[in-house]
């Protein structure tokens, strides 16, 4: 059974997805010198920012969209043997629709 993450705050969890591979001229790329892949599926989102008076901003992207994130950006985390990243909302650069 996987476990349930619910982020706190502006946070995202997202899965980063994995670019098919392409080998040229025979080369193969071990996995320790490729880049980490830009898109990823929004798994879990937070609440919101919470503002000075109180209230709470509501957040611009929901479970299952895709998105684009920068390459070093977040916290790389394990859950479950799997592999996510934890960051805030302002570090996602674009929803894909």
């Amino acid at each position: 059974m996987p476990t349930k993450v619910r982020p706190l705050h502006d946070r995202v969890l997202v899965k980063r997805l994995d670019v098919e591979e392409q080998v040229r001229g025979g080369i193969i790329i071990p996995d320790t010198a490729k880049e980490k892949p830009q898109e990823a599926e929004v798994v879990a989102v937070g609440p919101g920012k919470l503002q000075e008076d109180g209230s709470r901003q509501p957040m611009d992207v929901k479970a299952g969209d895709r998105v684009l994130v920068g390459k070093y950006s977040g916290s790389d985390i394990k859950i479950d043997d799997e592999d996510y990243v934890i960051l805030r909302e302002d570090e996602i650069l674009a929803v894909l629709g």
